[in-house]
């Protein structure tokens, strides 16, 4: 998986969570219409850090898979289709 930095506007969740509302992509600000799925990625292994993943769908109508970082709060765009 190809990891790209992206600038994310988060949006506070339930718990203080923070959810993509809206990300920087290739061709400009995309808002997320719907976030499709969501999983975590947890404390274990020091070369994969605490991470948030969400499959959204865009204001584009475009799927996007986004991560965050949680450690150091940095995001980033793994896929999109």
């Amino acid at each position: 998986m190809s990891l790209n930095p992206v600038e994310v506007v988060p949006l506070p969740g339930p718990g203080g969570q923070m959810l993509p509302r809206r990300f920087r992509g290739r061709t400009g600000w995309v808002d997320v219409a719907e976030i499709i799925d969501r999983w975590y990625q947890g404390k274990g292994d020091p070369e994969w850090p605490p991470a948030d993943y969400f499959k959204v769908l865009g204001a584009d109508q475009r799927v996007y898979l986004l991560k965050h970082e949680l450690d150091s709060d940095k995001w980033y765009l793994a896929r999109e289709w």
